[in-house]
């Protein structure tokens, strides 16, 4: 198959469709109508002899070619975005754009409050999408351009994924103003003695704090396993179950309880956050301009 028979714009066809999972959704997200969006997704299928989707429901699942396809394909239509928005410049002040950040939820309500000041003092017509992202796919995701950054722990991603530390945590208790057994002086035995709240996105496995206590040969009491961190706050509130969790978020979580923080008292490495990109866009303007965002939204 010769390049000279294909029209590029075919792909970003391709590309709409498979992301939003609809022919209807596509001619919307592309401005174009229903009609010719069905006949650049025809013309595909001829000139790959393959249906490319199928049908189901309502929904346009992709075929093994298409699914083929599609990581090259975004590879390529990001390469030749870039370079388009390297000739173009970008000029936040004038600039309508919209980025999509991979964050953990535990950050959202500590990062977002100080981007989104930034954004609208400097950036009117800049949109910011902060979405959730499964680490597996962090790495195809910022290759494919459907993510421009992430946010999250250290992870082992292949040399193509540019990082920077840009905030270190420690761990603090959470304990109900008035506790019987916690005070500002809270030591290790008392802390193990107590009932604890896990918050954890997996259903099971242990907590950070549970692999340091592991390696001392310790083991503490969980009774309660929940999926966030406000409504561990809101639990520990109103019993005396502890929570043990980071300090910035656990500021924020508890401005609408009364709850104590207090020093853990167990010596743990604090909790780092990285900020991912990839090297295609190590240049780009916009790019650029949004890790910088979000560097100085960290330190605020």
């Amino acid at each position: 198959m010769h390049i000279d028979r294909i029209d590029l714009n075919l792909f970003v066809v391709l590309d709409a469709i498979y992301s939003e999972g609809s022919i209807t959704r596509a001619s919307h997200k592309l401005h174009l109508t229903q009609p010719a969006v069905s006949h650049a997704l025809g013309r595909l299928r001829g000139l790959f002899n393959d249906p490319l989707f199928t049908r189901e429901g309502r929904t346009m699942v992709p075929t093994p070619l298409t699914r083929n396809l599609m990581g090259p394909v975004r590879n390529s239509l990001r390469g030749l975005e870039i370079t388009l928005n390297e000739i173009e410049r970008f000029d936040p002040a004038a600039t309508a754009k919209r980025f999509t950040l991979g964050v953990r939820d535990v950050l959202e309500s500590t990062l977002l409050p100080a981007l989104m000041r930034r954004v609208q003092d400097n950036a009117p017509a800049v949109e910011v999408a902060a979405v959730r992202v499964d680490r597996r796919e962090m790495e195809a995701e910022l290759a494919a351009g459907t993510l421009d950054a992430a946010i999250d722990v250290w992870l082992p991603l292949s040399e193509n994924i540019r990082h920077r530390k840009i905030a270190a945590d420690r761990y603090v208790v959470v304990a109900r103003r008035g506790h019987p057994a916690v005070g500002p002086d809270l030591d290790l035995d008392t802390y193990l003695a107590q009932d604890h709240v896990l918050a954890s996105s997996r259903r099971t496995g242990p907590g950070l704090e549970d692999v340091e206590l592991s390696r001392l040969g310790l083991q503490r009491r969980v009774r309660l396993r929940c999926q966030h961190y406000f409504a561990a706050c809101r639990v520990v509130s109103q019993t005396d179950c502890i929570l043990t969790m980071p300090e910035y978020y656990a500021r924020v979580a508890n401005a609408d309880f009364d709850n104590d923080m207090v020093p853990l008292p167990l010596d743990m490495p604090p909790l780092d956050s990285f900020l991912y990109w990839h090297a295609n866009v190590e240049t780009e303007p916009a790019n650029q301009w949004l890790r910088e965002q979000l560097v100085a939204a960290m330190r605020e």
